[in-house]
């Protein structure tokens, strides 16, 4: 399973999905297993988007880095962008941890 956090400073969550162009990457096979151990949790790769494949830009005609993750996390995001990348089997998960990596073994503990 991939994951990405949304990530200002590559160190802590950031807010709105939306609006964010860093993410970090994460990988792990421990999806739904009740509580995760972090160690399980792989840093994949960091991506810096170019403005136009920011999400609250992004168009439908172009392919997009984050297509191949199973959910994006970050602080906050609107009904709007939930709906559109739920249409290309995205999750979008929203939380208030600021540690990407906690962030990332809390919804895998769901």
């Amino acid at each position: 399973m991939k994951i990405a956090v949304a990530s200002r400073d590559g160190i802590s969550v950031a807010g709105r999905i939306s609006k964010c162009k860093s993410w970090i990457v994460f990988q792990s096979g421990a999806a739904g297993s009740g509580l995760v151990d972090q160690q399980q949790i792989k840093l994949v790769e960091m991506i810096v988007l170019p403005r136009e494949q920011v999400l609250q830009y992004y168009q439908d005609d172009m392919p997009h880095p984050l297509a191949e993750c199973d959910a994006v996390i970050g602080a906050s995001a609107d009904e709007n962008l939930v709906n559109m990348i739920a249409l290309r089997g995205i999750n979008a998960v929203l939380t208030a941890e600021t540690d990407p990596v906690k962030a990332v073994a809390g919804y895998l503990s769901q």
